[in-house]
């Protein structure tokens, strides 16, 4: 136990940039990062052995700084998952690029809330010109409104909140003086393959129990169920599509979809929180052909992109839509007046400016260079695809069209025992999922480090484990 001494000084004594205390901060991460492409990717403690080794009761007097983040470093370093290793396929993240690791350092020392253009014009400044060159990028429309959010979940609902409120405002109804409750019910449409978090977003906004419209075997929504579906009922609609099943990586027809969608008077928000970046690539823009016929999108920057979490990313067609919907006003803020400050664009006044680490990765590689990640990410996935196939007895569930993978052996059994086998060899990591009522081990091809001999090994690793399990060893 680390004790303070009597004669410590109060941390309140402290220089404001106590220059060792922030050295003693970059030493130990320096050594993760250093040791993380090698590192077993799960966590070697579990959450009880972290209580007890940080301590459970608050101690009456205080510790001095540097043993405060000396504990925090070395008690916590076993309970860390290796997340940012290139052969993290758990869930779809991003790691971190450098260049977006340093200048989050500097979103935490500069510590500006980033709520109002005329009182915080620095990082406002990179955020805005970040969101602009994302709507250029992904081929939307110019002058889309651009909000950073904490991820796609609140990118969504953000999104959803504009549509909402435009759709009812378009049927004579005004939700923000009357609420929801006596106006017309908002049908939300939605495809039976969506991400778990589209309902929650729904939730969120009032929308309640999306209904449902059929997908196809690779989770795309059905366009003439949706067709049939809009055409039962009547009101005010949203439709929301996909691009990036999380099993399968497949798109939905968003053209075809979205005219569907348009014919019958309804707003439709693109959920990308992965796949819409495959708007950024030249060889991969033909998956999300029409997007930018949408009234809204969704993504996460600290997916595909490679910033810190957090980062997702709600752009929205109609700005007006957007701060209807969002925007607060108080006296002692000093609001722009002209342009929206980025409050009006997100669900919290207070926020850290997380758009500037977006600003920063996309600066440092430029058009060509988030093309080539986002392709080199896709031609990992089907190394992967292609190794991992070939191994007997295993079968891969998915047309590999972008940067998921999902396989299955003979039995669910068998699947789960070569995703457990993964786990307790450390080299590797993708989680078992089901799909199609099969359990199935996941890849999912996110890291900004996964390259081809990254794939390769992962190949390697799991036809290792593969032959452990074949021989009772799992």
């Amino acid at each position: 136990m680390l004790e303070r001494p009597d004669d410590a000084v109060p941390d309140a004594a402290l220089r404001p940039h106590d220059e060792a205390l922030l050295d003693l901060a970059r030493r130990y991460a320096g050594g993760w990062l250093e040791a993380l492409p090698e590192r077993r990717i799960p966590p070697r403690a579990t959450i009880d052995e972290m209580l007890e080794a940080l301590g459970r009761d608050l101690p009456e007097r205080g510790e001095p700084a540097d043993a405060v983040i000396e504990r925090l470093a070395q008690r916590i370093e076993p309970g860390l998952m290796a997340m940012g290793s290139p052969r993290f396929y758990g869930w779809v993240i991003g790691g971190t690029q450098p260049v977006a690791l340093a200048a989050d350092w500097l979103v935490s020392t500069w510590d500006q809330n980033t709520v109002l253009r005329s009182v915080m014009p620095g990082v406002i400044a990179a955020e805005e010109i970040a969101g602009a060159w994302l709507v250029d990028m992904l081929g939307l429309p110019v002058g889309s409104g651009v909000g950073f959010t904490t991820g796609a979940t609140t990118a969504q609902a953000v999104s959803l909140a504009a549509a909402r409120d435009e759709v009812l405002r378009r049927v004579g109804w005004d939700s923000a003086r009357h609420g929801l409750a006596g106006g017309p019910r908002v049908r939300f449409i939605v495809g039976e393959e969506r991400h778990g978090t589209v309902d929650l977003a729904g939730r969120y906004t009032g929308l309640g129990e999306p209904t449902v419209v059929p997908s196809d075997a690779q989770g795309r929504i059905r366009v003439d169920a949706l067709r049939d579906e809009l055409a039962s009922g009547e009101g005010p609609a949203i439709v929301l599509l996909q691009a990036g099943n999380i099993h399968s990586g497949a798109f939905d027809d968003l053209g075809a979809a979205i005219g569907v969608a348009h014919e019958a008077g309804a707003w439709v928000h693109v959920d990308g929180a992965f796949g819409l970046w495959a708007a950024a690539s030249p060889r991969l823009r033909h998956l999300v052909k029409g997007l930018e016929h949408a009234e809204s999108w969704s993504t996460d920057a600290h997916k595909t992109l490679s910033v810190p979490y957090d980062c997702g990313i709600a752009i929205v067609r109609d700005v007006s839509a957007m701060t209807n919907a969002l925007s607060m006003h108080a006296s002692y803020l000093q609001a722009d007046g002209v342009v929206a400050d980025p409050h009006d664009k997100v669900l919290e006044l207070s926020r850290r400016a997380r758009g500037v680490p977006t600003w920063a990765v996309l600066r440092h590689l430029g058009r060509e260079g988030v093309a080539a990640l986002i392709d080199r990410l896709v031609d990992s996935a089907r190394i992967i695809a292609e190794g991992v196939g070939a191994l007997p007895g295993v079968e891969v569930l998915n047309d590999v069209v972008f940067t998921q993978v999902c396989v299955a052996l003979e039995d669910d059994a068998a699947t789960e025992a070569l995703s457990a086998r993964l786990w307790a060899d450390g080299e590797v990591l993708a989680m078992t999922s089901r799909w199609h009522d099969r359990a199935v081990v996941r890849f999912s091809v996110s890291n900004w480090g996964t390259d081809a001999a990254q794939a390769r090994r992962t190949v390697a690793a799991v036809e290792r484990a593969l032959a452990a399990v074949r021989s009772g060893g799992a």
